[in-house]
This record gives C-alpha cells, structure tokens and sequence, in this order.
C-alpha cells in the first residue's frame, strides 16, 4: 500500500511537470491573487516572506460530512489535524512539530475565528466553536513570524466568515452518513446599503464509531457589518451548545488490536461524558485617516464545562485529589488596537503595523467526586474550589518595506507579559492553602526576507524568537507530589528559521520550505499519579525539516494537489520520564536524541479532481502518515497507514439559485488504523481508532433572490 502511495505520488509530479511544459499554461485563467491577513496587512500570498497556506472552504468544495476542521487540512504541509473520533476532546491540531502533547484540546498553535482569539492566553485553544458552515476561508501561517501573535504561537491557524451579499442569499446543507452522523445547517446571507449580515445555524450528531460515543453539537454564527465613510464596523456573535458528549477513553495496544470500536471498561462504569456551552461577542471598529487606519477589537466570553472523568474511587481517597468530576465556569475577555501607516521611504512603498493588546480569562473551577456511594458516574462530594486567573498585556509593531523592485524585507517585535494567579478556596485537614502565583516575560523579534528573481518564482528567509507558557492544566500539580500548583515551571523558549521557493504560473501554484526550530526548556509531561498528570522542563529539543505542496491543472478538467512533509522531532538532552501510573516521580532515562512524541517523520496527501461545480464532478484521494511514538519514554508506536478515499456528486445551477448532491467513500480499502494517538496517557491507553469502510452521502443548495 505504500509503495502504491508513493508510486500515485511520483505520478502526480510528473503529471504536474508535464502540464508545466506541455500544456500553454500562459493561456490559462490566471486566478486571483489571493490576499492573506495573516501578517496583519493584506499581502498577496507570494509576497510575504513566510509559509502561508490558504484553504478556501467554498472555492474548492469537498464532498465531506462537513463537520470537523481536520477533513479541510489534509492538503496543507507542516500540519497534522486529525480527528479522535472523540467529540469529548475535541480534534488534535498540531504545526510543524508544536502542539502534539496536547491530550485536549490544542495546544501551541493560536487559534483565531473573525479576528477574535479562541486560544486563550495561557496558551490552550478549542476548535469546537469554529463555524465551518459560514466559512470562506482558513489562513495557515507555520515558522518564525507566528511569534508575533504571542504566547504559544508554534503556528497560526485562523478562519475567516463570509459576508452578506446582494441580493439576497439563503441555504440550506444536509449530510449523513455511517455510524449515525448527520449534519444540517442553515443560512441567510443578505446585504442593504451599507449593511450587511450573515446567519448561520449548523448542528452535527453522531452515534459514534465506538461504543459509548455518542455527540451533538450545535453552532450559531451571526456577523454584522456596517459601514459608514471610512469608518467599518463589524460585530460577531457566536454560540455553541454541547451537552453529554460521551468519551470512549483511548484503548491500549491490546484493546485496539481485539476491537477497535470498544470503549474501557472504565468509560461504561462512570459513564464518562462532557458537556460544553459557550457564548461570546466581538466587535471591530476601523477607522481610515489619510494614509494610516486604526482598528479596535473588544471581545468577551463565557466557557462552561462539566466533566465526568474515570478516575477510580480508591484513588480519591488521597486528600489532596480534586476529585473525578470537573466542573468549570470560564469567563474571557480582551481588547487589541492597532494602528497601521502606508507611506513611502526613499521612495519606496513602506507600512508600519503597530498596537496593544489585553487579555483576561478566569477559571473558576470546582472539582467533586465521581461518586455517592456504589453509585459511579454522579457528582459526589466537593473536593477542589480554586479561582484562577491570566492576564495578558502585549505589544507589538511590525515593519514592511521594498527597497527595490522585486525585494521586500519585513521585521517585527513583540513583548509579552503574563500573569497567572490561583486562588484555593478548598483549604482542609490534608490539603492545605494553595495559592500562588507566577509571571512570564517575554521579547519575541522575528525578520524576513523576500526576493522575485524571475517572473514565477520568489525565495524567503525568515528567522525569529517565540515561547510558550505552560497552560493552567499544565501547572496544576507539582511534580515532587507536593501541594499545589507547579510554579516553577519555566516556559519553552524557541528560536526558529525557514527558507523557500514560490512557484507560481497560471494555475501551477508549488512552494518547498525548509525549516529548523531550536527549543529550550522544553515542556513534557514528568509523572502521572493518582489522577495527576504533572509536566517538567526537559532540556533542549529540535524539528527540523522540508514541506512541498502544489497545485496544478492536469487537463481542462482535471487538477491535482501533493502536500509533502518530511520532520525530525527529537529531545536534545537526557531526562527522566515515568513508564506507567502509578508513578510519583519519573525513574526511566530519556536519552538524548529520542524522538519527541506524536510527531510522525513523513506524511503526504494527494488528490486528483475531475469536473467543475457545475454538472459531473468526482475526486480520488490518499493520505499517508508515518509511525507515531506514542510515548516519551519512545517504547510503543503506532502504525504507520495510507488510505484512500473517493467521491462523485452533481451541480445544478438554476437561475433562481445552485446546488449539489455528492456522495463519499472514506478508507475506501477499510484499513484498521489509528487516526490519532493520546501522548503519554499515563494507564498505556495511547490509541483512538479510525473508522472502517463509510459512506456519506450530502446535498446543499443555494437559493438566489431576485435582485432588488
């Protein structure tokens, strides 16, 4: 299977040098130049001297189910997003390397919805409230200059929505498929004057491929824009509601070997689930005065989660445990201004990016037993009462400029400082007063280089500094088995640097990166003990790497896409990590040059589409991902896979509006693999398995109003 893989491959990029030369690329429709944001003025892509990668959701439509972040990823280099099959932890988003110890959530990549922040500024984000169906466009920035949005920046993941349009549009999706998932979604897109609005209301369930891993989730977008002189205003609001989400808990290697689909024995007896509302608002003003723009962000939010872990009974009898049963009140809250200047210096074009932001968020977090009596799984006795809060207040500025013609060199600076402060409210005989608090500063320079040496093609450089802070979950335990939190926990420094080639004629569009990130005080986990999971610092670490991704026309009607990434992940110092639970304090050696966890050496995806959105249209793809350590300790891996997946549907357009039926074949061989692995799940229960053989099947359309 992986030879066939790479065998497609290796045809895929003759084809590509073919059409290249044998087909009059000139002659074909040059797209439009795409303007990415993710530098903070808009840049043609080919431009920025850094790695951006765009995915535009509603160009290049996808026959998928529609309701993960990762299914829209696969072709972007330097990025794992996988699914868990696990809609209680939410998808695993990792860059280049960053991000992979995360057991939930994400983290060490920034995460950004409209501009407003969905990682919070202790450094861990959440993908579940991204709304896909309003989507137009996901903006990728991987390497130095990520740094410049701050704590935990290993890369930048950020989705932008739709506007309203005229006249007016409204839509409707539905999909379905194995397993009982299913999504439908709506939406109105409308525009008058100088108004504009879009409403998007999209709900996703699932029986789940495991046993015990039923899901819902229900997402509400709404963006207004109004727009006044040279004065723009746009407020979104954004809403999610998960309730008793089941989680089937990772299997061990025997477990996923006899049967994928079991959940532990532990998920069933404590029915472990959790549940997750959350409602925020952002608005953004911009304002344009002469040659500079001034543009103001506000934002706030509330995140509530109530978890039921597995956490065994015996082991809350220990005083210091907080229990088996989460419950979290989460309210947030920032402001960024910026102003932007576009001028000339020695004549040349030059624009300076300059601003502040604040951020806040406060955890106020109760932890109680998991049990009354010999009934499991209800919310026992409380056992941990604790307010926590971080506080963020950066500054930034950022510099652009062309000296000559085909050269543009781009600098910036960014100083962070961030506050965590914990408030024990649960002080008893055995668990003593825990409060504390601790600060981070940080100075974060990055600067690139760019130069088009031929009409096609461009080269980069780029090279900055950036850190990440422990989160709160990652500080909550000391590592000596003492009380309170870890403190003195340092955060991961990282200095970084990349260099590349653009390519870009007609519709061939192909850029190849190399990269290198040098990490000090790198953080990993140290034990894990009696429901505890505490980190350490564990020396110097490296990634260093090549990514290649391109796209090109095959024929009039056939196009291709390859996205190449080959990364070497490893600690640099020896340390001590723990081999199992229960384990007070780590006792098995981590040699120098062990590969860091979660991070497979080479993965590609490839796809050929055939059609337009108009008529016929069918797709044929493959992933390949390379053998994952699951562990620090690097004695358990697992499988490397490829698998393919197929789709065929029909446009219809109409005068009155457009739509599609489509239907799609996933692991279209019905290989067993899995999809994602939990790092250093301290029972062994590394894996989370993969469907088998499924089937979608999906239709939207698109009604147009008559123009007014």
């Amino acid at each position: 299977m992986h030879a066939a893989f790479h065998c497609c491959l290796g045809c895929f990029a003759l084809l590509a040098v073919d059409s290249a030369h044998a087909a009059p690329v000139d002659d074909v429709t040059t797209l439009d130049r795409v303007q990415v944001t993710a530098t903070r003025t808009p840049r043609d892509t080919d431009e920025v001297p850094a790695a951006i990668s765009v995915v535009h959701m509603r160009d290049v439509r996808r026959d998928t189910l529609g309701a993960t972040v990762s299914e829209q990823l696969l072709g972007v280099p330097g990025v794992l997003a996988r699914s868990r099959q696990n809609f209680a932890q939410d998808e695993q988003v990792s860059i280049r390397g960053f991000g992979t110890r995360a057991s939930f959530g994400i983290r060490g990549v920034r995460l950004y919805v409209d501009g407003i922040p969905a990682t919070m500024p202790d450094g861990q984000g959440q993908l579940s409230h991204f709304p896909l169906l309003d989507a137009e466009r996901i903006e990728v920035l991987r390497g130095p200059f990520s740094a410049l949005y701050g704590n935990a920046a290993g890369g930048v993941l950020q989705l932008f929505t739709v506007d309203g349009v005229a006249p007016m549009e409204a839509g409707m999706e539905a999909a379905a498929g194995g397993d009982g998932n299913r999504r439908f979604g709506v939406e109105v897109r409308d525009r008058r004057g100088a108004i504009d609005y879009v409403l998007g209301l999209n709900h996703f369930a699932t029986d789940g491929y495991r046993d015990h891993s039923r899901a819902e989730r229900t997402v509400f977008n709404g963006k207004l824009n109004v727009a006044r002189g040279d004065t723009r205003m746009t407020l979104v609001a954004n809403a999610l509601s998960a309730p008793d989400v089941q989680d089937p808990l990772g299997l061990d290697r025997a477990q996923f070997d006899d049967d994928p689909r079991q959940a532990t024995d532990g998920a069933h007896r404590f029915d472990t689930r959790k549940s997750v509302a959350q409602r925020q608002l952002g608005a953004t003003v911009t304002h344009d005065i002469g040659r500079s723009q001034w543009r103001v962000l506000a934002y706030a939010g509330r995140r509530e989660t109530t978890q039921v872990l597995a956490i065994p009974v015996a082991t809350q009898g220990n005083p210091l445990s907080g229990g088996g049963v989460v419950d979290l009140a989460s309210p947030y809250q920032g402001v960024d201004a910026r102003w932007t200047w576009t001028a000339s210096l020695a004549g040349r074009p030059f624009d300076v990016v300059a601003g502040a932001s604040v951020d806040r968020q406060r955890q106020d977090r109760r932890g109680f037993e998991n049990f009354i009596g010999t009934q499991l799984g209800v919310r026992g006795a409380l056992r941990l009462s604790q307010d926590d809060e971080v506080r963020a207040f950066d500054q930034y500025a950022q510099a652009t400029w062309s000296p000559v013609d085909d050269w543009s060199v781009m600098a910036g600076v960014r100083h962070s400082d961030i506050r965590f402060r914990s408030r024990d409210r649960y002080v008893v005989a055995g668990n003593p007063d825990d409060s504390g608090e601790v600060r981070y500063r940080a100075t974060s320079p990055v600067a690139g280089l760019g130069w088009k040496f031929s009409p096609h093609w461009r080269w980069f450089a780029a090279w900055g500094r950036g850190f990440e802070t422990p989160t709160f979950n990652e500080l909550a335990y000391r590592n000596d088995g003492g009380s309170g939190p870890n403190f003195a926990l340092r955060p991961a420094r990282t200095r970084s640097v990349e260099t590349g080639v653009k390519f870009r004629r007609g519709e061939v569009h192909s850029e190849l990166v190399l990269f290198r990130a040098d990490t000090r005080d790198e953080l990993a986990v140290a034990a894990s003990s009696g429901g505890r999971t505490t980190f350490q610092n564990a020396g110097d670490a490296r990634r260093h790497g090549a990514e290649w991704s391109a796209r090109f026309p095959l024929s009039a009607h056939w196009r291709g896409e390859v996205a190449l990434t080959w990364m070497e992940a490893t600690f640099r110092d020896g340390f001590l990590a723990c081999a199992g639970t229960p384990c007070a304090v780590p006792d098995v050696p981590v040699a120098a040059g062990t590969h860091i966890p979660g991070v497979p050496r080479t993965s590609a995806h490839a796809g050929v589409q055939w059609g337009s959105d108009a008529g016929w249209h069918a797709r044929l793809q493959a992933q390949y991902i390379g053998a994952v350590r699951v562990n620090t300790i690097d004695d358990e891996s697992a499988a490397a896979y490829t698998v393919f997946g197929a789709s065929t549907g029909y446009g219809l357009q109409r005068g009155d509006g457009d739509g599609r039926v489509f239907l799609a074949i996933g692991n279209l061989f019905d290989r067993r693999y899995a999809g994602s692995v939990i790092v250093n799940e301290g029972n062994r229960r590394y894996y989370e398995p993969a469907p088998g053989r499924n089937v979608t099947v999906g239709f939207e359309w698109r009604w147009h109003a008559a123009s007014r």
